[in-house]
């Protein structure tokens, strides 16, 4: 996956089989991850195309929404889920591995750290840090 400075990585306090549904249900997606940005999953299956709208926020410095398609990649139950973002050539995966009776989330890229928190936070059923 490269160096640890080409990741983002959160320990969440719950079993994989609940963090591997906040990460490939487009509801739970779609609370987390940039929130008020819906997702559409309309088939969890490789090769099916996703769908994330990123909705201008306080996070962005966007002024009109951005549709983005993306093809399912890999999807190994309860370890990788990967999609591939065609529009930057980018190949975005999650992965979980179970550590110290709870589950470590990794994306393969820096820079989701908020998200991740969001995760973390939506599986242990606190508030969301970063809406």
């Amino acid at each position: 996956m490269g160096n640890a400075e080409d990741i983002s990585s959160v320990w969440i306090d719950g079993k994989k089989e609940t963090v591997w549904n906040a990460i490939t249900d487009a509801n739970k997606l779609s609370h987390w991850y940039a929130p008020g940005s819906p997702w559409e999953i309309p088939n969890l299956n490789v090769g099916e195309k996703v769908f994330f709208t990123l909705m201008p926020s306080v996070h962005n410095n966007l002024t009109e929404k951005i549709t983005m398609s993306l093809i399912i990649e890999i999807i190994n139950p309860y370890r990788e889920f990967s999609l591939y973002l065609d529009s930057q050539q980018m190949l975005i995966s999650f992965k979980l591995d179970e550590e110290n009776d709870g589950t470590r989330v990794t994306i393969n890229s820096c820079g989701f750290n908020e998200s991740l928190a969001n995760l973390k936070a939506l599986v242990e059923g606190k508030e969301i840090p970063f809406i």
